[in-house]
């Protein structure tokens, strides 16, 4: 079976490749494409996936190549973790943003609007090559923003485009934890968008034990989001959000951090992935090791302003194992070998959450299948959680509007009704800021 990875030179590209080591069973891949625009960047990869292969027998071959044609022919499954722009691109989202006084994080506010922006043209024609040439090829969606490049890729692909994210994965096994429940024996109830999601229920043995954890302050208190939102907050919402709803519930906080912050995540992220393929690339290196190393500094700085913020301290060790690697090959098994589960996925709506129509993408337990992904019945949200799935559901039909019609208006539209930025005029000159940085932007007139 033949895996495609576009942005096979990115960093965490070795997670995914350590997965597929230890899955020994009949139907598993055996040959795997990386495909990236930057060479070397393909070439420091290639060196770590070799040494983790060293020692396992029958190990899927690795082959890589710039030409994106020649990567997608014969795929059965097409990992897509693309970075439009880089992390250079990054930290200009998060500059731009900062200065005017409102969130740059890559996937919620202004920075996630023109990742967007910039990433959706691309992924469209990704869908479009993929639809000519391997039809029947599943795709699974790692890029960000996961929901809305998902919407933009479905609309093409239909339902053999999934999008995944570890966010809700991680947060109901930190939930089955505190509870003292074994998280593969749990049925979670997670509804919402991408990065945009609440934990309304957590179902061991037929019984939810949500409200129990909800009553006792020191068993909420206990875990990260517990730490991050506060017991108070959390018990007012009766639910506990996905960590990315910190930059909804505590802007004005998260965006003083970012502002006082030494460097922004984009920047440090920039600077320590340059030093990681420069390393690489050095006589001698052993590529493993130092993959090994900075993957432990990335993991344990992540959300650090948030929890700096709260208060929340260092993040647990059990948190820092990641995790999205183990979602995608879970996905791909269950369609490549009808392993029936039950997974949390970026699909498309088909009546699941009534205020929203059939073709938008959200993030639900879905049973999977050889025939895809299939949402789960879901009760109604709440009001709050209503009013924002919906705004930030209408923001992101408006990038998608923009990007089909290359309408600077329509995407001075998208920012100004985010919830996050605060006035049309602050919408024009994020506009403005991006235009000027970004060439991938140059297309809106």
């Amino acid at each position: 079976m033949k895996l495609t990875i576009l942005g096979g030179g990115g960093f965490r590209v070795p997670l995914v490749y350590g997965a597929l080591l230890t899955d020994r069973a009949e139907g598993r891949v055996t040959e795997v494409v990386l495909h990236d625009l930057d060479a070397g960047r393909l070439s420091a990869v290639g060196r770590v996936l070799a040494e983790q292969a060293a020692a396992v027998p029958d190990a899927p071959t690795v082959t890589t190549t710039t030409d994106l044609d020649d990567a997608l022919r014969g795929a059965d499954f097409i990992f897509s973790a693309i970075r439009v722009g880089g992390l250079e691109g990054r930290a200009d989202d998060e500059r731009v943003a900062l200065a005017e006084g409102v969130l740059g994080q890559e996937t919620v506010g202004a920075g996630g609007i023109a990742y967007g922006l910039r990433t959706v043209p691309v992924a469209v024609d990704i869908a479009r090559r993929v639809a000519r040439l391997a039809p029947d090829a599943w795709v699974i969606n790692f890029t960000n923003p996961a929901g809305l490049v998902t919407e933009a890729m479905s609309r093409h692909l239909g339902d053999r485009v999934i999008g995944i994210c570890d966010s809700p994965v991680g947060l109901g096994r930190r939930i089955a934890r505190v509870l003292g429940a074994n998280p593969n024996e749990a049925w979670i109830d997670y509804v919402g968008l991408n990065h945009l999601g609440w934990v309304r229920g957590l179902t061991i043995a037929g019984r939810d034990e949500l409200p129990r954890l909800l009553a006792d302050p020191d068993l909420l208190g206990s875990f990260e989001e517990g730490k991050l939102f506060g017991v108070d907050w959390l018990q007012s919402l009766g639910a506990i959000p996905n960590e990315y709803l910190h930059y909804y519930y505590f802007n004005r906080e998260a965006v003083r951090a970012y502002q006082h912050a030494e460097k922004t995540r984009g920047a440090f992220l920039a600077d320590q992935q340059a030093r990681f393929y420069d390393e690489v690339g050095a006589p001698g290196a052993k590529a493993l090791d130092v993959w090994d190393r900075t993957r432990a500094e990335r993991e344990a700085t992540y959300m650090s302003e948030n929890r700096e913020t709260a208060g929340a301290g260092e993040r647990d060790a059990d948190d820092l194992s990641g995790g999205y690697e183990k979602v995608a090959l879970a996905l791909m098994r269950a369609i490549a070998r009808d392993e029936r589960t039950t997974l949390i996925l970026n699909v498309r709506n088909q009546g699941t959450l009534s205020v929203l129509d059939h073709d938008a993408v959200i993030e639900v337990p879905c049973l999977v299948d050889a025939n895809g992904a299939h949402p789960v019945s879901v009760a109604p949200l709440p009001d709050h959680a209503t009013g924002l799935v919906c705004s930030v559901k209408a923001v992101e039909r408006e990038v998608l509007a923009a990007a089909e019609s290359a309408s600077r208006a329509t995407a001075v539209k998208a920012f100004a009704l985010h919830p996050l930025v605060d006035s049309v005029n602050v919408a024009r000159k994020l506009v403005e800021g991006y235009t000027s940085v970004h060439p991938g932007l140059a297309y809106l007139k």
